[in-house]
């Protein structure tokens, strides 16, 4: 037995104390491949829409743009249950291929349905890889580095927002009169390539060892657990399975009991922080920057291919300023916490919609650039700080390993549905009141957001992730 095992007592233990190396953190950056395709695929639509030669009316122009969260959505439900049946890992290599089938088909699509069925494959992918990828995380991350290691999913969707519009900058400004032609089938097409890469290597990433154990294979759990650095004999994996299922309150014996109300508390409370972390507006700068910020930059004289490219080039620097925060969000997560993360993110952005705002109602000319420009910037800096990542941790490290799966899908789903609906509303909203008064919603509904992480979310820093959920089981039995 290894060291680390004979000084825990336990197979579990050890893996939970035992210091992440290369390995871990090469799995993980796998697992995320998902994270990173997400926030290519639903950004490079928004360079490519303008060229495509089909004649779409409202909705279906709509729909590709926000039609992969409506997919997402059913990609999170059906991703639960199967992957609580079929294991992380087949999923996961399932999503890697949906991923690079939606990117091709989008690159040589030949009508106008063929490109909406390939945004609604990758829909499906980002919806089930988001169910599973933070849920394989928690399983093998140690308790103290799980924070960490799960918000790489965070930082990846960051990364490949950029990726995105630095593909479709550099497309466009290399081959202008290509516009038409094949520049929108590169933008579309280039995402297939890292799509296949993550399909290959996920073939070699070992199954979580917590699902393997409680499906009672316990040689395909010593072999995992080998994989990530410990030695254990079939015998002790096998007994530590018999003492997991115990602690899940015996969830393979009855599933209905595995949803127990401190489970459905914890539930609740993942579900409600996800819809706040969309209808805060996060998304707004990053889906609608260049709609909204082109007018004060571009002159009314620039071709089509200018003004995209100008409008790619801000979005750039916003989502830059993304990627960069993320990182201090990954730094701090398991040192202050989860809760002063999200408490101080939303608070940031609270502060900084209402300086944007500011920026649109009491100044003008270059003044007004300035001050909406840093407005946005910071308000997208405290997201990326506190509220992005935070959401992704506390939705792969609270939930038993019974229901895991299933738990972190309707979850994802709720993420996903409300996200769909800021993209569709704000429109309206804009149109409706301005965006000066929709950011002003926005920064009031971050103060509600802070009230309710104040009341209802535990900070679990720390805390093995097996433990997670007796938080919410006593707290549900004190209120009973």
């Amino acid at each position: 037995m290894d060291d680390s095992v004979r000084g825990t007592g336990t197979v579990l233990a050890a893996l939970d104390r035992r210091p992440p190396t290369s390995l871990y953190w090469s799995l993980t950056l796998l697992a995320t491949l998902g994270g990173f395709l997400f926030g290519f695929d639903t950004a490079n639509i928004g360079s490519a829409l303008p060229f495509l030669p089909y004649h779409l009316g409202p909705f279906w122009a709509g729909y590709l743009v926000a039609g992969a969260s409506l997919g997402a959505a059913a990609g999170a439900l059906l991703a639960g249950p199967l992957t609580d049946r079929f294991g992380r890992k087949s999923l996961l290599i399932v999503d890697a291929g949906l991923y690079a089938a939606g990117a091709l088909l989008s690159a040589f699509t030949w009508d106008a349905w063929v490109l909406i069925v390939a945004r609604t494959i990758i829909g499906l992918a980002i919806g089930a890889d988001s169910a599973i990828a933070t849920a394989y995380i928690a399983e093998y991350a140690p308790s103290g580095r799980r924070g960490q290691l799960s918000m790489l999913q965070q930082w990846m969707i960051t990364v490949g927002i950029l990726v995105a519009y630095v593909v479709a900058m550099v497309v466009l400004m290399f081959m202008p009169h290509h516009a038409y032609g094949l520049d929108w089938r590169l933008i579309f097409g280039v995402g297939a390539v890292p799509a296949i890469l993550g399909l290959l290597l996920r073939t070699r990433m070992p199954e979580s060892p917590r699902w393997l154990m409680l499906r009672g294979r316990y040689e395909q759990a010593r072999r995992a657990i080998g994989k990530l650095g410990i030695t254990a004999t079939v015998e002790e994996i096998q007994r530590d399975a018999i003492a997991l299922e115990r602690g899940e309150a015996e969830g393979r014996r009855a599933q209905k009991r595995s949803w127990t109300p401190g489970v459905k508390k914890a539930l609740m409370v993942v579900c409600v922080f996800f819809i706040f972390q969309q209808i805060t507006g996060i998304n707004v700068p990053l889906y609608y920057g260049p709609t909204l910020l082109t007018p004060l930059l571009q002159g009314s004289d620039a071709t089509l291919v200018q003004s995209q490219i100008a409008s790619v080039q801000v979005t750039a620097i916003m989502t830059l300023v993304n990627v960069a925060a993320t990182y201090f969000g990954f730094r701090y997560i398991d040192k202050l916490g989860r809760r002063p993360l999200a408490i101080g993110g939303f608070a940031g952005m609270a502060v900084f919609a209402l300086v944007a705002a500011a920026g649109l109602a009491f100044f003008s000319g270059i003044a007004t650039i300035i001050v909406v420009m840093l407005g946005l910037c910071l308000f997208i800096a405290s997201f990326a700080v506190g509220v992005g990542g935070t959401g992704w941790v506390i939705q792969g490290e609270t939930f038993p390993t019974e229901v895991r799966g299933r738990a972190a899908a309707i979850s994802a789903t709720v993420n996903w549905v409300s996200n769909f609906a800021l993209i569709q509303i704000f429109p309206m909203a804009k149109a409706g009141i301005g965006l000066g008064w929709v950011l002003a919603s926005f920064a009031a509904l971050c103060v509600c957001a802070i009230v309710f992480v104040k009341r209802s979310l535990p900070e679990t820093k720390g805390i093995p992730v097996d433990d997670i959920i007796h938080i919410y089981e006593r707290r549900t039995a004190s209120a009973a």
